[in-house]
């Protein structure tokens, strides 16, 4: 969201095009205001979660936004795929999930949504910021992250998406056991492909790297 255009104005200064979505109408004169003689920007008005990015002309690049705290993950996790056209993102989330985005196999905050970042880029910059800059001050604190895209996806991210999020629906469990319930795979199929992997049965989720979760998903299909 665009806000009051400040950030939005210093970005039309320095790029091509800016596609700026912003749910709330009530800042429209606002950001006429701060807009103003830059034609380089396109305002969207309505829900970025619901809104068909895929479809922006030109085709964005770059994701930079101080994302709300209850959309911040399913937007970046969205436009990992969706999005293939984004080669940067940007983006000031609370620091909670700034933590699962670069979390490390084995940490208590690594899960689906650290997998999937990880496997499709790579971290460039993470800066904390205290709640104490923002006014009303928030009641968490936020983090800055810069993300690389590694490359095109990878062939199977689908189903390595499918694989991670049913792995993760039941963190308590086994991964085979977890893939099982989610109605995945057959619990002794994936017993076996964890095997092939060097990995015991009783293998939790989150022991898994993401490049191990791109081949059990290639075993797996």
């Amino acid at each position: 969201g665009p806000g009051l255009g400040i950030l939005t104005r210093y970005l039309a200064d320095r790029v091509r095009r800016v596609h700026a979505v912003e749910l709330d109408r009530a800042l429209e004169p606002h950001l006429a205001a701060a807009l103003e003689g830059r034609r380089n920007v396109d305002l969207l008005f309505g829900d970025a979660v619901r809104l068909d990015l895929a479809a922006l002309e030109p085709r964005p690049t770059k994701l930079v936004a101080n994302l709300p705290y209850n959309v911040a993950t399913p937007i970046v996790v969205e436009s990992l795929d969706r999005l293939a056209s984004i080669e940067r993102w940007c983006v000031m989330v609370q620091r909670e999930v700034a933590d699962r985005f670069v979390a490390a196999p084995g940490t208590k905050a690594y899960g689906a949504v650290s997998v999937l970042v990880q496997l499709v880029s790579d971290r460039t910059g993470f800066h904390p910021v205290a709640r104490t800059v923002f006014r009303p001050p928030p009641n968490v604190d936020s983090a800055l992250v810069a993300l690389r895209r590694r490359g095109p996806l990878p062939e199977r991210y689908p189903a390595v998406k499918r694989l991670v999020e049913a792995a993760f629906a039941h963190r308590r469990k086994t991964l085979p056991n977890s893939l099982e319930l989610a109605g995945h795979a057959d619990r002794e199929r994936a017993a076996a492909a964890l095997e092939q992997l060097g990995f015991s049965p009783a293998t939790r989720a989150e022991r898994l790297a993401p490049d191990d979760f791109a081949a059990l998903a290639e075993l797996l299909s």
